[in-house]
Protein backbone atom coordinates (compact mmCIF):
# COMPACT_ATOMS: atom_id res chain seq x y z
CA UNK A 1 0.00 0.00 0.00
CA UNK A 2 1.35 3.19 -0.90
CA UNK A 3 0.78 6.12 1.33
CA UNK A 4 -0.90 9.63 0.08
CA UNK A 5 1.77 12.47 -0.23
CA UNK A 6 0.30 15.02 3.21
CA UNK A 7 1.00 18.27 0.33
CA UNK A 8 0.55 20.45 4.13
CA UNK A 9 3.18 18.19 5.33
CA UNK A 10 5.19 19.33 2.42
CA UNK A 11 4.16 22.81 2.34
CA UNK A 12 5.22 23.07 5.95
CA UNK A 13 9.05 21.67 5.31
CA UNK A 14 9.48 23.88 2.54
CA UNK A 15 8.34 27.25 3.88
CA UNK A 16 10.70 26.03 7.04
CA UNK A 17 13.65 25.34 4.24
CA UNK A 18 13.42 28.21 2.69
CA UNK A 19 13.09 30.51 4.92
CA UNK A 20 16.59 30.32 6.64
CA UNK A 21 17.78 29.76 3.30
CA UNK A 22 16.50 32.60 1.84
CA UNK A 23 17.40 35.06 4.32
CA UNK A 24 20.93 33.55 4.60
CA UNK A 25 21.31 34.15 1.38
CA UNK A 26 20.08 37.84 1.03
CA UNK A 27 22.44 38.68 3.96
CA UNK A 28 24.91 36.98 1.57
CA UNK A 29 24.38 38.92 -0.83
CA UNK A 30 24.43 42.43 1.41
CA UNK A 31 27.29 42.37 2.93
CA UNK A 32 29.54 39.99 -0.23
CA UNK A 33 30.94 43.94 -1.19
CA UNK A 34 32.46 43.82 2.26
CA UNK A 35 33.96 40.64 2.85
CA UNK A 36 37.70 41.03 3.75
CA UNK A 37 38.02 37.79 5.64
CA UNK A 38 40.97 37.07 3.34
CA UNK A 39 42.73 40.00 4.00
CA UNK A 40 42.57 39.57 7.96
CA UNK A 41 44.87 37.89 9.54
CA UNK A 42 43.22 34.38 11.11
CA UNK A 43 43.67 32.44 13.86
CA UNK A 44 45.16 28.41 13.72
CA UNK A 45 42.47 26.25 11.78
CA UNK A 46 40.62 29.14 10.34
CA UNK A 47 39.86 27.62 7.12
CA UNK A 48 39.47 28.44 3.56
CA UNK A 49 36.47 31.20 2.69
CA UNK A 50 34.96 29.24 0.24
CA UNK A 51 33.75 26.80 3.08
CA UNK A 52 31.50 29.23 4.68
CA UNK A 53 28.27 29.59 2.24
CA UNK A 54 28.65 26.09 1.93
CA UNK A 55 28.49 25.37 5.93
CA UNK A 56 26.03 28.30 6.42
CA UNK A 57 23.70 26.83 3.71
CA UNK A 58 24.02 23.17 5.35
CA UNK A 59 23.19 24.69 8.90
CA UNK A 60 20.03 26.75 7.48
CA UNK A 61 18.65 23.28 5.42
CA UNK A 62 19.26 22.04 8.96
CA UNK A 63 17.43 24.54 10.89
CA UNK A 64 14.65 24.16 8.37
CA UNK A 65 14.47 20.47 8.61
CA UNK A 66 14.27 20.86 12.15
CA UNK A 67 11.86 23.82 12.46
CA UNK A 68 9.97 21.72 9.86
CA UNK A 69 9.88 18.58 12.58
CA UNK A 70 8.55 20.47 15.09
CA UNK A 71 5.99 22.32 13.09
CA UNK A 72 4.55 19.27 11.65
CA UNK A 73 3.86 17.38 14.98
CA UNK A 74 2.40 20.27 16.57
CA UNK A 75 5.92 20.65 19.17
CA UNK A 76 6.49 24.62 18.57
CA UNK A 77 4.82 26.96 20.97
CA UNK A 78 4.94 30.72 20.81
CA UNK A 79 8.24 30.62 23.79
CA UNK A 80 9.85 28.19 21.26
CA UNK A 81 8.99 30.11 18.02
CA UNK A 82 10.33 33.45 19.65
CA UNK A 83 13.23 31.76 20.75
CA UNK A 84 14.10 30.00 16.92
CA UNK A 85 13.61 33.55 15.40
CA UNK A 86 15.56 35.32 17.93
CA UNK A 87 18.48 33.34 17.32
CA UNK A 88 17.92 33.52 13.36
CA UNK A 89 17.70 37.29 13.88
CA UNK A 90 20.88 37.70 15.33
CA UNK A 91 22.75 35.16 13.49
CA UNK A 92 21.58 37.29 10.37
CA UNK A 93 22.89 40.43 11.83
CA UNK A 94 26.12 38.88 12.93
CA UNK A 95 27.74 39.69 9.45
CA UNK A 96 26.56 43.09 9.18
CA UNK A 97 28.38 44.10 12.25
CA UNK A 98 32.09 41.75 11.47
CA UNK A 99 32.27 42.81 7.47
CA UNK A 100 30.10 45.81 6.40
CA UNK A 101 30.32 48.00 10.25
CA UNK A 102 33.80 46.29 10.67
CA UNK A 103 32.86 46.09 14.38
CA UNK A 104 35.05 42.92 15.17
CA UNK A 105 35.15 43.11 19.21
CA UNK A 106 31.10 44.08 19.43
CA UNK A 107 30.84 40.99 16.96
CA UNK A 108 32.58 38.91 19.30
CA UNK A 109 29.66 39.76 21.83
CA UNK A 110 27.10 39.75 19.55
CA UNK A 111 28.42 36.73 18.09
CA UNK A 112 28.30 35.53 22.03
CA UNK A 113 24.68 35.87 22.42
CA UNK A 114 23.77 33.68 19.31
CA UNK A 115 25.98 31.19 21.20
CA UNK A 116 23.39 31.13 24.19
CA UNK A 117 20.08 31.65 21.90
CA UNK A 118 21.65 28.32 19.89
CA UNK A 119 21.75 26.36 22.37
CA UNK A 120 18.99 27.19 24.50
CA UNK A 121 17.33 26.90 20.93
CA UNK A 122 18.82 22.88 20.48
CA UNK A 123 17.87 22.33 24.16
CA UNK A 124 14.17 22.95 23.02
CA UNK A 125 13.80 21.27 20.18
CA UNK A 126 15.70 18.28 21.75
CA UNK A 127 13.07 18.30 24.52
CA UNK A 128 10.23 18.21 22.26
CA UNK A 129 11.49 16.01 19.52
CA UNK A 130 15.26 14.39 19.57
CA UNK A 131 15.78 14.30 15.90
CA UNK A 132 14.95 17.93 15.60
CA UNK A 133 17.67 18.74 18.63
CA UNK A 134 20.24 16.45 17.62
CA UNK A 135 20.11 17.97 13.71
CA UNK A 136 20.89 21.27 15.30
CA UNK A 137 24.51 20.23 16.72
CA UNK A 138 26.36 21.17 13.87
CA UNK A 139 25.03 23.90 14.17
CA UNK A 140 26.42 24.45 17.94
CA UNK A 141 29.58 23.15 17.14
CA UNK A 142 29.52 25.56 13.92
CA UNK A 143 28.82 28.91 15.87
CA UNK A 144 31.33 28.20 18.89
CA UNK A 145 34.08 27.58 15.83
CA UNK A 146 32.84 30.87 14.35
CA UNK A 147 33.06 32.61 18.09
CA UNK A 148 36.86 31.31 18.11
CA UNK A 149 37.25 32.69 14.85
CA UNK A 150 35.86 35.76 15.49
CA UNK A 151 37.98 36.18 18.88
CA UNK A 152 41.14 35.46 17.41
CA UNK A 153 40.98 38.04 14.53
CA UNK A 154 40.27 40.23 17.07
CA UNK A 155 42.94 39.53 18.91
CA UNK A 156 45.66 39.53 15.56
CA UNK A 157 44.14 42.13 13.99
Amino acid sequence: MTEAINWNKVKTYAFSIIVPLALGALVGLLTSGSMDYQMLKQPPLAPPSILFPIAWSLLYFLMGVSDGILKTKGLRDSNLSALYYAQLAVNLLWPVAFFVLKWRLFAFFWILLLDALVIAMTVGFYRRDKTAGLLQIPYVAWVLFASYLNLGIVILN
